[in-house]
């Protein structure tokens, strides 16, 4: 044998950790990325100013935002912004709290790998704390709530801006919420199916945040085709196009050859032919609107104005989707098989200058399966941050629509999980109890956060919640109440949280915790570098 003689598995240049020391800087990495978010945890939580590198400044307190805006580099620190990302999907809040659990789990995982317990007993204990919190959530600490109790849904909608910039207004944006989210909401079977997708949210700076207000039917960032239109359009029947009403062109390529001047004329009339007997085909089937996907000739634009029919071209397609449920209409691709069922009806149909813009309003629909929201704040960023609050409320309160469960908030549903979890981690047994008790205290973090942002002493209130949890007058409903530091109920305050965000949070928070640990091996291969522009070399093979 060759004694000495390096033998290169890997490619030059390939970095490799291994063991405690690879363990080691993931969790570092993860831990990192938490404490980034964990500052703006609850409604005492301060905001985060991002700039990325074309310049532009974005402002927010929402955790996904934050960490979509961030450019990560380091692998197990994306694995955590995955994690908020997840959340935000499921549930559209609760999202800080998801990547602050995976941090404080990887935190205890690290004092116990210290203490030589291996990551697999770690992980295990881990999964048997999500499956017991789960059941705990779903068996003790849930509370059912009907669909048609307003209160409740205003106050999770006003639970989940309560952490947002919009705090001033959020009882205004809550109820707007709510009232956005019960008309789109569908009975399938035995259960209500919300789809947050449905309701359109359009932002306009100017004006104040109380000038936001929910339009029951559909706002098109689009003007009317022609001045010569009518500006607004009562008792609409609209019809909804995806096809473009203009000449087609050939498939093939194909030329004309016009011998005489009369030719080039008849061509021409026969054009305009063309384009009347579209605008007689709108005509005829009754609609005074006319909405369209594609592009809209001038011509046809000249004579639908003079019919005085309004007509809006170039409209995105997932805005005639939400018209057609909007108004009860049929999306048409042929002109031809216009027909007067397949209009949709809105009691008005009318251009308005919103800020700097026309925009087409389409109102007064019967019964919309489809509605917007137009956003009105200070400045641009407002506008944004008020959008993305917007987007938390209305998914949070689809989602007690959908399970129809909520828990109190304010560190109280996490306090009672980490006294419930302490105690049976003594039944657990084995090694795998150290992990259960590492989960309990780990769920602690929430109220700990929490107190900290509001400028609190953490660890008085973590022991004040603990005794009143546990104890002879215990109530499992007690969190942190942060207007002055004490503990209280959390359903006199009014803080409530649908379910589905906490069993979210804690099972992809364990998920990911899960995932890190057992990662021994970290091999990096060498960032290959960029060709020159203009050449074509400097590919490795």
């Amino acid at each position: 044998m060759l004694q000495g003689t390096p033998i290169l598995v890997l490619r030059e240049g390939t970095e490799r950790e291994r063991g405690k020391s690879a363990t080691g800087n993931n969790i570092a990495a993860a831990r990192a990325i938490a404490d980034t978010v964990r500052t703006t945890l609850g409604p005492r939580g301060m905001d985060k100013m991002l700039v990325d590198g074309m310049g532009d400044i974005t402002i927010t307190n929402d955790g996904v935002a934050i960490l979509k805006e961030i450019d990560v580099e380091h692998p197990a620190a994306k694995m955590l912004v995955e994690v908020a990302k997840t959340q935000d999907q499921q549930c559209g809040d609760g999202t800080t709290t998801a990547v602050v659990l995976a941090g404080e789990l990887l935190k205890r995982a690290e004092g116990l790998l210290d203490q030589n317990v291996h990551p697999t007993v770690i992980t295990r204990g881990y999964q048997l704390g999500v499956q017991e919190a789960k059941r705990l959530l779903d068996a003790e600490i849930g509370v059912t709530v009907k669909p048609e109790d307003e209160g409740v849904l205003i106050d999770v909608a006003t639970t989940a801006m309560g952490s947002k910039g919009v705090f001033g207004s959020r009882d205004h944006l809550a109820k707007i919420a709510v009232k956005a989210v019960q008309k789109i909401a569908e009975k399938r079977g035995e259960k209500t199916v919300a789809d947050v997708d449905q309701i359109k949210v359009e932002k306009r700076h100017g004006g104040t945040i109380s000038d936001t207000e929910l339009i029951d039917g559909i706002i098109l960032d689009k003007e009317r085709g022609h001045p010569r239109m009518p500006g607004e359009v009562t008792n609409a029947k609209i019809a909804l196009l995806n096809s473009a009403l203009e000449v087609k062109k050939t498939e093939i390529e194909s030329k004309i050859n016009i011998k005489n001047p009369a030719q080039i004329q008849s061509f021409l009339d026969e054009e305009d032919k063309t384009f009347r007997r579209m605008v007689d085909a709108i005509k005829a089937s009754g609609a005074n609107v006319v909405v369209c996907q594609k592009g809209i000739d001038d011509v046809v634009l000249h004579y639908l104005a003079k019919e005085g029919i309004y007509a809006v071209k170039q409209v995105k397609e997932s805005d005639l989707q939400k018209l057609a449920r909007a108004t009860g209409g049929k999306i048409v691709t042929g002109i031809k098989e216009l027909s007067a069922a397949d209009l949709g009806t809105a009691a008005k149909v009318d251009e308005r200058k919103v800020g700097e813009d026309d925009m087409t309003f389409v109102t007064g629909c019967a019964n919309p399966r489809s509605v917007s929201i137009l956003v009105r704040g200070g400045t641009e960023h407002v506008t944004e941050e008020v959008e993305r609050s917007l987007q938390d409320a209305l998914k949070v309160v689809a989602s007690v629509l959908e399970d129809g469960t909520v828990a109190p908030g304010g560190g109280a549903t996490e306090i009672e999980l980490a006294v419930r979890l302490r105690k049976w981690a003594a039944t657990v047994g084995g090694r795998e109890q150290l992990a259960v008790e590492a989960f309990a205290q780990s769920i602690e973090a929430v109220p700990w956060a929490l107190a900290e942002n509001g400028g609190y002493d953490s660890i008085n209130v973590l022991i004040e919640l603990r005794r009143a949890h546990d104890g002879p007058s215990a109530n499992k409903n007690v969190g942190v109440n942060l207007a002055d530091g004490s503990v209280t109920d959390m359903w006199k305050m009014h803080v409530i949280e649908p379910i589905r965000v906490k069993r979210q949070a804690l099972s992809s928070a364990a998920e990911v915790a899960t995932m890190v640990l057992r990662i021994d091996d970290v091999i990096a291969s060498k960032k290959s570098t960029p060709s020159p522009p203009g050449g074509g070399g400097g590919h490795d093979h």
